[in-house]
């Protein structure tokens, strides 16, 4: 839990005082979508190993 805490306020003070609302956007959605892109990367890897899936 302070882990997630710590992550979150990281993230928060990373935009406070960024500057340009086109700027701010710009970063939160590349954010997103590198945490999205993390997260369908670690699935599939759980996945192929889960189901026995031959890494050669």
């Amino acid at each position: 839990m302070k882990t997630t805490l710590l992550i979150k306020e990281i993230y928060l003070e990373a935009f406070r005082n960024l500057g340009s609302v086109l700027v701010k956007s710009y970063f939160k959605v590349f954010s997103w979508f590198c945490f999205a892109s993390f997260a369908i990367m670690l699935y599939a890897f759980v996945f192929r190993v889960a189901t026995g899936y031959a890494f050669e």
